[in-house]
């Protein structure tokens, strides 16, 4: 008996999913009806039949609901011989199939099939000060980390790790960069000087021109002779990694303070930052755009990377404008929240 029993559940295991789940689902039915039809008197509705084999294939055993016909038993008995050992397969794949995929996101073993996302590219301090910036600045958005490390180094429900070589194609397939929102790719540390790290970064970034050419791409630049070196690949924004630091560093010695005030526009954590902020129709000039900020709180500084601002306010705000004003977080969703509106209204204030 011991060996046939042994046997069955052997059979089980090797049963696949979709087949061990329709079986389950077909007992279940199946068995609730015909303790009902055997034994009314016990189980007078099918939620009765269901209820007393679902607390006993799962071993529950309320015992508010049992047979007492012969009739009821003999139901019981085949219940006992195939319902819980299926259903005991089943919770157990089921179990399995969690653990499984814990242990591939663990080990960076993943497709990730989101899109609108952010993929980091090279673990690092600076890679983790950049997700957590990330987080302040969105809190919902979807974050793929790559490397190739042999654990994940951070794991939340919205972080994702993919190991692997960012200059494979296969391994950026994985991280879906076709539909990412942006990419940006951290210069490898440790031992490796300026003209290795920026080849890796180089190599990686051509890869990721090769199979996504429309994806933001933010690529860190150890030097910056070698800027000329990604001519060909279509970097929309280069970090110069050290000379960025070593300018801070110099007018900070000269201005005592000064890298307070870039740490504060760089970072979300405190006091006021730089915000993208949505046109209104109603402006037709800088002017107007720089008067109303003004008079909300926000002080316009630039339209991309235009920081000349000041000196052609009374120029016509031009249709495609990126204007970025500094104030603080509740400002700017009232700004936006405002903008949102006034750009679905004409100047009367209704619906176009």
């Amino acid at each position: 008996m011991h060996y046939f029993i042994r046997r069955w559940f052997s059979k089980m295991a090797e049963v696949n999913n979709s087949t061990l789940f329709l079986s389950s689902v077909a007992v279940i039915v199946i068995f609730s009806g015909l303790i009902v039809l055997v034994e009314p008197q016990t189980f007078p509705t099918y939620f009765e039949g269901l209820w007393w084999v679902m607390t006993t294939v799962t071993t529950v055993g309320y015992g508010d609901y049992s047979p007492v016909t012969m009739e009821g038993q003999i139901v019981a008995i085949f219940l006992y011989l195939f319902g819980i050992g299926l259903i005991g397969v089943a919770i157990g794949k089921i179990l399995e199939v969690f653990s499984s995929y814990r242990k591939k996101r663990i080990e960076g073993d993943i497709v990730f099939s989101g899109k609108d996302h952010i993929i980091i590219i090279g673990w690092s301090k600076k890679a983790k000060f950049a997700v957590e910036e990330i987080m302040d600045t969105e809190k919902g958005v979807e974050i793929v980390i790559i490397d190739d490390l042999k654990e994940a180094p951070l794991l939340k429900e919205n972080i994702y790790y993919i190991r692997g070589d960012a200059s494979k194609d296969d391994v950026l397939i994985k991280a879906n960069v076709k539909k990412a929102k942006s990419v940006i790719v951290f210069a490898r540390e440790g031992d490796f000087g300026n003209y290795m790290a920026d080849g890796e970064t180089l190599l990686t970034v051509s890869t990721i021109e090769s199979i996504a050419p429309d994806v933001h791409t933010i690529a860190e630049i150890m030097d910056e002779a070698h800027i000329r070196n990604f001519k060909h690949a279509s970097i929309d924004e280069f970090i110069i990694s050290n000379e960025t630091i070593s300018t801070l560093a110099v007018r900070s010695a000269f201005r005592k303070g000064v890298s307070h005030l870039y740490s504060q526009l760089l970072s979300r954590g405190t006091g006021d930052d730089l915000f993208h902020i949505p046109l209104k129709k109603r402006w037709k000039t800088y002017e107007d755009a720089f008067n109303d900020l003004l008079d909300q709180g926000a002080t316009l500084i630039a339209d991309g990377s235009d920081l000349t601002i000041n000196r052609k306010l009374k120029e016509p705000l031009p249709e495609d404008a990126e204007l970025y004003a500094i104030c603080d977080e509740d400002t700017f969703k009232r700004i936006a929240g405002k903008g949102a509106r006034d750009h679905d209204k004409d100047d009367n204030g209704t619906n176009d």
